[in-house]
C-alpha cells in the first residue's frame, strides 16, 4: 500500500471507494450458537440419548406412563443447561466496554470525530494523550508519542515512536501528540491477526466432559448389554416377548443412573453460580470443575500478577538512600530515610527532586470518589504521586513557560518554569542521558569517581527490575531552555508491583501442588524480580528468541523445572501450553491482552480478566474474573476441587443405589419371579428420590485438605477400584435385603411384597447417602448437621415414599399398596447396618491415618 496521502485527508468519494474495498474497521465477531444450537446440544450425550431410545420404546410398548416420566427428565436437563449457557453467552455479552469508540481524522482539509469503525485504509489520524489507536498506521513527521503497547505485547513499559514508526489498533497514546496515515483495518491489523489466530486454534473438550463422556458410554453399553441379555435369556425360556421387552427396559432403566445428567447439570449450575457471586463467570458449566484438575497455571504478568499501575519504590541522591511505602497511584504512602518517616519540608534535596518531578510532566492526579484517576504517562503519574507522598508543595498555576519534549532520540523532558521571580530548568529522563548534560551534584563537583558512583545506583536498581529516571536541575537566567551545566538531582526507581493477594495465592496453588509459571512480554530482569517478589521459584529464565532456538524435547525438559518466560509473543504461549499437555498437564492459562487470547484457547482452561481483559481475550476463555484478580483463581480451583470431588460421591451414590435395583431385578429374573419393581417405580427412585438426594450431596461442603492435596493425574476416572468396591458393596447388600423382603412377602401377595421391596430399596438409598458425604472421613469429623440442605431432602425424600405408599394419586401412577407396621419395622432393622458400618470403618481408617501422621 502507498505509504501516501493527500495533506488534507481522503476526499468523500475516495472514503467510499476505500470502503467498498476493505470493508468496515471492526474485527469480525466470534460466531456464536444460536438459542436452538445452545438448547439441541443439551441433548447430544450419552446418556441422554439412552434415555431417548428407552423413552421411544416405552412409548412403542404401550407404557405410555413410562415414557413420558422419561421424556420429562430429559427435557428438565435440556432446560437446566439451556439456561445455564445462555446466562454465561449474556453475561459476556454485558462485561463489553468498549462501546462505539470515536476517532479523530483529517478529511477533506477538516478535522472530524467519527465512529472508529468507519476508517479506511489511507485516511490521516490525528493521535492525542489518552487515545486509543484505532487502526495500524504510520506516523508521519514532527510525531513523537509514547504508546502503551501492553496489550499486545505484554510488555508493560511504554514504548516511544517517531516519525515513519508503526502504530498498532488497540494499542494507547499516553504521551504526545501525532499524525498518522492508516495502514491497515479491521483483520489485516496486527491486532486482527491474533483475533484471526485464536479463531484458528479448535474448540477443546473440558476434562469433566471426557470423564463423564467415557463413564456415560460405560453406561450405556453395560445396561443394553445386560438388557439385551436378560431379554434373550427370557425369550429361551418361553417368557412372554412383552413382558421381556419391559423387563429388559427395566433392567436398562435401573443401570443407567437417569438422575446423573441432571444432578451433574444443577450442581455445576450452583456452583457457577457460586463463583459468580465470587467473581468469577463460567462460560460453561464444566469450566470450573476442569479449573479444580489443572496442575499448571501459564500466567501473564502485566495487569494479572501485577497492578498495572507504575509505582515509585527507591530514590538515591549522592548524599542519601530513601524508600517509598504504598501501590499504585494512591498517595497514602509515605518516604522513608533510615527506617524513619520523611516530607520534603525536612529534607531539601528530596523537596527538589520531588519537585522536579511535578512540574517536569503532564501527568495529573484528582481523586474521583474512593478512587484515584490519573492522565498522562504512568512513569509520570507515578512521579506526581511519589511528591505527595513526599508532602511536596504544590507547584505553581501555569508555572511552565517552556518546553522541549521527550523524544526518542533525546531520551529526555526539559521544562522552563517561573518559581519566585527567577526561572528553573527541570529535567528528567534516562540516566545516561541526564549525566551527559550535568556537571555538579548537590554534594559538589560532578567528578569521574562520583558519576561511576551514580552509574553503580542506577545498575543496582535496574538489576532489581526497576526503570530508572534521573532528574536534573538548573537556574536560568533568561527565558530559554539549556541542557548543559546542570545538576544532578538523583535517580528513582520504579515498577508495576505485585498485587498484594497475588503472592499468598500463589502459596496456597503451591501447596496443592500446583505449578505457576510466568509468561510475560516483558524483559527477563523485570520478569525475574517480579518472580522473586512473589516468591515464585524461577531458576531457569528464557526469552522468546531463545525459545525459537530450542527443539521440543528441550522445551520439554525446561518446562519441567522451575522456569519463567520473558519476551514472548502469543505463537510462543500457544507452544508452551501445547508442550505442557503433551506432559500430560491440565494447563490453565490467564490473560488479560488480544495477545493472550490464542494460548487462552489451547488450554485446558482459558481464564481471561473481566475489566482489563479485551473482547478478543474473554471470547476464547473458558472463565472470565469478574474483579481481574489472581486470588480468584486460587478460590476457583478450591471450588472445581469440591465439585469434582462431590460429583464422585453423588456418582458413587448413585451407582450404588442403581447397584442394588440391577441385583434384585436380575436374581429374581433368574429364578423366575415375577418383576420386583416396575419401570415407573425404578423412574422414581432414580429420578425423584436419589436425584434430589444426589443434588443435595453435591452441595458439600469443601472438606478441610481439599486444597493440600496433589491435582488428580489427568488419567484418573471419576470411579477408580475402590468406588466400584464400595458400589459392589452396597448395591449387594441393598439388593440381596429387598430381594429377601419381596420374596418372605410374596405368598400374601405380589402387590405387597413388591412395595415393601419398592420402600425398602427408597429407605435403604436414602440412610446410605451418609456413607457418601466424605470418601474417607466420618460423619461425626465432617458433621452430622454440615449440610443441613442434605437433610431436609432426606426428610422431604421420605415424606415423598409416604405419599407413594399411602396417597391415592401416585399409588394409582406407581402401583403400590398400604404398608403396616410389620413391612416397616422389617425394612427398619434391614436399613441400621447402612449407617453404622460405614461410620464405624471410616473411623476405623480416620485413627489409623492420623496415629501414622502424628
Amino acid at each position: 500500500m502507498d505509504n501516501v496521502s493527500a495533506p488534507g485527508g481522503l476526499t468523500p468519494e475516495q472514503v467510499i471507494a476505500a470502503r467498498q474495498e476493505y470493508g468496515p474497521n471492526v474485527l469480525p465477531e466470534p460466531k456464536k450458537p444460536s438459542l436452538l444450537v445452545l438448547l439441541l446440544r443439551q441433548f447430544t450425550g450419552f446418556l441422554v440419548v439412552i434415555l431417548i431410545i428407552a423413552a421411544v420404546i416405552a412409548f412403542a410398548l404401550g407404557e405410555v406412563v413410562d415414557a413420558l416420566a422419561i421424556t420429562l427428565v430429559v427435557i428438565l436437563n435440556g432446560v437446566l443447561g439451556f439456561v445455564q449457557d445462555w446466562r454465561a453467552e449474556t453475561a459476556l455479552e454485558s462485561l463489553r466496554e468498549m462501546l462505539s469508540p470515536q476517532a479523530l481524522v483529517i478529511r477533506d482539509g477538516a478535522e472530524v470525530i467519527i465512529p472508529a469503525e468507519e476508517i479506511v485504509p489511507q485516511d490521516l489520524i490525528i493521535l492525542n494523550a489518552g487515545d486509543r489507536i484505532p487502526a495500524d498506521g504510520k506516523l508521519l513527521a514532527r510525531a513523537d508519542i509514547e504508546v502503551d503497547e501492553s496489550v499486545l505485547t505484554g510488555e508493560s513499559m511504554p514504548v516511544s515512536r517517531g516519525p515513519g514508526d508503526l502504530v498498532h489498533a488497540g494499542t494507547s497514546v499516553v504521551l504526545g501528540r501525532a499524525e498518522a496515515i492508516v495502514m491497515q483495518t479491521g483483520t489485516r491489523t496486527e491486532f486482527g491477526q491474533i483475533a484471526t489466530l485464536t479463531g484458528d486454534v479448535g474448540t477443546r473438550q473440558t476434562h469433566l466432559q471426557v470423564l463423564l463422556g467415557r463413564l456415560a458410554k460405560r453406561l450405556g453399553l453395560a445396561a443394553l448389554t445386560i438388557a439385551a441379555g436378560v431379554l434373550g435369556l427370557g425369550l429361551l425360556m418361553g417368557r412372554a416377548p412383552i413382558e421381556m421387552f419391559m423387563t429388559g427396559l427395566s433392567l436398562a432403566v435401573a443401570i443407567v443412573p437417569e438422575g446423573l445428567p441432571a444432578v451433574v447439570t444443577i450442581t455445576l449450575a450452583l456452583g457457577a453460580a457460586a463463583m459468580v457471586r465470587q467473581k468469577a463467570l463460567a462460560r460453561r458449566l464444566q469450566a470450573v470443575e476442569t479449573l479444580g484438575a489443572a496442575s499448571v497455571i501459564c500466567s501473564d504478568k502485566t495487569g494479572t500478577m501485577t497492578e498495572n499501575k507504575m509505582t515509585a519504590t527507591r530514590i538515591w541522591t549522592p548524599g542519601a538512600d530513601y524508600d517509598v511505602t504504598g501501590v499504585g497511584y494512591d498517595p497514602a504512602g509515605h518516604i522513608e530515610r533510615d527506617g524513619h518517616r520523611i516530607r520534603a519540608a525536612d529534607d531539601p534535596t528530596l523537596e527538589r527532586l520531588l519537585n522536579i518531578g511535578q512540574i517536569c510532566t503532564h501527568a495529573s492526579l484528582r481523586r474521583d470518589g474512593s478512587e484515584w484517576v490519573t492522565t498522562g504517562a504512568p512513569t509520570e503519574a507515578a512521579l506526581v504521586t511519589l511528591a505527595l507522598k513526599g508532602w511536596s508543595p504544590a507547584p505553581e498555576r501555569n508555572a511552565v513557560v517552556a518546553e522541549v519534549p521527550f523524544s526518542s532520540d533525546r531520551k529526555r523532558m526539559s521544562v522552563l518554569a517561573r518559581k519566585a521571580g527567577r526561572f528553573m530548568q527541570y529535567t528528567k529522563g534516562a540516566p545516561e542521558q541526564i549525566l551527559e548534560i550535568c556537571t555538579s551534584t548537590d554534594e559538589g563537583p560532578l567528578t569521574e569517581g562520583e558519576q561511576v558512583r551514580i552509574k553503580s545506583a542506577y545498575e543496582a536498581m535496574a538489576a532489581d527490575g526497576l526503570r530508572v529516571i534521573a532528574l536534573a536541575y538548573r537556574e536560568q537566567e533568561r527565558d530559554v531552555i539549556e541542557e548543559q551545566d546542570m545538576v544532578f538531582a538523583g535517580l528513582v526507581g520504579l515498577i508495576d508491583p505485585p498485587r498484594d493477594e497475588v503472592r499468598n495465592a500463589i502459596r496456597q496453588a503451591r501447596s496443592a501442588g500446583i505449578r505457576i509459571i510466568m509468561i510475560t512480554g516483558d524483559s527477563p530482569i523485570t520478569a525475574r524480580a517480579i518472580a522473586d517478589s512473589l516468591d515464585l521459584p524461577n531458576r531457569l529464565v528464557l526469552t522468546g528468541p531463545e525459545l525459537d532456538g530450542l527443539s521440543d524435547d528441550v522445551l520439554d525438559e525446561a518446562l519441567r523445572g522451575d522456569v519463567l518466560f520473558a519476551r514472548t509473543k502469543p505463537a510462543h504461549k500457544m507452544r508452551i501450553v501445547a508442550s505442557l499437555q503433551a506432559q500430560d498437564q491440565i494447563v490453565a492459562m490467564t490473560g488479560d491482552g488480544v495477545n493472550d487470547a490464542p494460548a487462552l484457547k489451547q488450554a485446558d482452561i482459558g481464564v481471561a480478566m473481566g475489566i482489563r481483559g479485551t473482547d478478543v481475550a474473554r471470547d476464547a476463555s473458558d472463565l472470565v474474573l469478574l474483579d481481574d484478580n489472581f486470588a480468584t483463581i486460587v478460590r476457583a480451583i478450591g471450588e472445581g476441587r469440591r465439585q469434582f470431588s462431590n460429583l464422585r460421591k453423588f456418582v458413587r451414590y448413585l451407582l450404588s443405589s442403581n447397584a442394588g435395583e440391577v441385583v434384585a431385578l436380575t436374581v429374581n429374573i433368574m429364578i423366575g419371579g415375577p418383576l420386583i419393581f416396575l419401570p415407573t417405580q425404578i423412574l422414581w427412585m432414580n429420578l425423584v428420590t436419589d436425584g434430589v438426594t444426589a443434588v443435595a450431596l453435591g452441595l458439600e461442603r469443601a472438606e478441610p485438605d481439599e486444597m493440600k492435596h496433589k491435582p488428580r493425574p489427568k488419567s484418573a476416572s471419576i470411579l477408580n477400584a475402590r468406588g466400584f468396591l464400595t458400589i459392589a458393596t452396597l448395591g449387594i447388600y441393598t439388593g440381596a435385603a429387598s430381594l429377601w423382603i419381596f420374596l418372605s412377602l410374596q405368598h400374601v401377595s405380589v402387590e405387597l411384597a413388591r412395595t415393601t421391596a419398592f420402600t425398602a430399596m427408597v429407605i435403604f438409598e436414602k440412610m446410605s447417602v451418609f456413607a457418601f458425604r466424605s470418601l474417607h472421613l466420618p460423619c461425626w469429623k465432617i458433621g452430622w448437621f454440615s449440610n443441613p440442605l442434605l437433610l431436609v431432602a432426606l426428610v422431604a425424600m421420605l415424606g415423598a415414599q409416604a405419599l407413594a405408599v399411602y396417597w391415592t394419586p401416585l399409588r394409582t401412577l406407581l402401583r403400590t399398596v398400604p404398608l403396616g407396621w410389620s413391612e416397616l419395622q422389617m425394612i427398619f432393622w434391614f436399613t441400621i447396618p447402612l449407617i453404622i458400618v460405614p461410620e464405624l470403618v471410616k473411623t476405623v481408617l480416620h485413627l489409623r491415618r492420623s496415629k501414622v501422621a502424628a
